[in-house]
């Protein structure tokens, strides 16, 4: 740990360990509970919750920054757009966890197109049917969960890497709920030793790779601003010479309040309670694509991260913007010296940006060790 920095609390810091299980017991009964009312009554009803929870005092330092983000990423917006995004983005999170309660219920083989659509995604099931090493890549947007779902239900072996809750009892009925249909829960900590395992037994990794990798990931663009991203998925891949399929879980922008579900092309009439999502393919990185970049690694991690602001541009509200994904930063402006030759080089490499993709690139850099100096330390907010 850092000099002058505190260890972050956690949630098992403040709680007695044998508060745990009521607590569990408790959120489970309220849960069970909520689900008498029906998939869209629950949802109608928890994105109204949800942006009036947006708007509180208790959350007003989450809705600026939130604001913030939405509104350096979309420059071209104005505030009234930026402030309905912002507080769709709660909407939506509480709408996940209303879909999580039905999703092992709905979601089976036998009702699975009743819920999910593909988009486009002809290459990538070319990939996973032709038993080639595979893995999975989502962000933080629309349901993450449901990609993975989805596709265990269909038969394909996903291992999902997460973080395991801090409430034990919960965190066991959590993953009791998300391995009912097949897929297989990786814990973080063990990740690096086991999935490579796994892929040997033809298992496909699946991360949710949108966060802060801290100083130690790799600065690539996000949103025209260097953003650490994890290695450990390009390593991954490099080391099993797999492809690398960049996906996402999209609720349905087209559902209208009549109820009646305009994703599916096939749909008559009204279908209740159902999901209405779109599975969409972004991106297919493949080891051809990479063989012959000067930097396979910085290419990978820099194409992956591109395709996950692709899939944010498509539906803003469904990102977790509350995410601090800028707070790290690269090394040359913790140490307030100029942007790097060799980086630059390498931006410069990269096929989908252009001189002056990267000079944008520099002079946000630029401005964010100004905000670095002006803050008094090495992180933005």
């Amino acid at each position: 740990m850092s000099p002058g920095r505190t260890k972050k609390r956690r949630l098992k810091d403040d709680l007695p360990e044998w508060s745990h299980g009521t607590i569990t017991m408790a959120l489970r009964s309220a849960m069970t509970a909520f689900q008498m009312f029906g998939l869209e009554a629950s949802l109608d009803e928890m994105d109204r919750l949800g942006r009036i929870f947006a708007a509180t005092p208790v959350n007003r330092k989450q809705l600026r920054r939130c604001r913030n983000r939405i509104a350096f990423a979309f420059p071209e917006w104005d505030e009234d757009r930026v402030e309905h995004v912002a507080r769709g983005v709660w909407g939506h999170l509480f709408q996940l966890g209303a879909e999580m309660l039905y999703t092992p219920r709905l979601l089976s083989i036998d009702n699975w197109v009743r819920h999910v659509s593909f988009g486009k995604a002809s290459e990538a099931f070319a990939e996973v049917l032709a038993n080639r090493p595979v893995v999975l890549i989502t962000g933080h947007f629309g349901n993450w969960e449901l990609l993975g779902y989805a596709l265990s239900v269909m038969g394909v072996p996903v291992h999902a890497v997460y973080r395991p809750l801090d409430l034990k009892p919960l965190d066991r009925w959590i993953r009791d709920v998300r391995e009912k249909r097949g897929m297989k829960l990786v814990d973080k900590f063990g990740a690096v030793r086991e999935l490579p395992l796994a892929m040997d037994r033809g298992a496909l990794p699946a991360f949710v790779a949108d966060q802060n990798a801290g100083d130690r990931g790799l600065f690539v663009p996000f949103f025209g601003r260097l953003t650490s991203t994890y290695k450990s998925v390009g390593m991954l891949a490099m080391q099993k010479n797999a492809a690398i399929i960049c996906g996402s879980g999209v609720r349905s922008p087209r559902r209208g309040p009549d109820g009646v579900d305009l994703l599916h092309d096939h749909a008559k009439g009204r279908w209740t309670d159902t999901l209405g999502y779109r599975l969409d393919i972004h991106d297919v990185i493949t080891p051809k694509d990479w063989a012959d970049q000067p930097d396979p690694l910085f290419y990978i991690t820099a194409r992956y991260r591109w395709s996950i602001e692709k899939m944010v541009r498509t539906a803003p509200e469904q990102y977790f913007w509350m995410h601090r994904v800028w707070k790290s930063r690269p090394r040359h402006e913790r140490l307030r010296r100029p942007f790097p030759e060799n980086l630059k080089r390498k931006l410069l490499d990269l096929p989908w940006m252009d001189e002056a993709g990267v000079e944008q690139i520099v002079d946000q850099s630029a401005r964010d060790t100004a905000e670095l100096d002006r803050l008094g330390g090495d992180r933005l907010e």
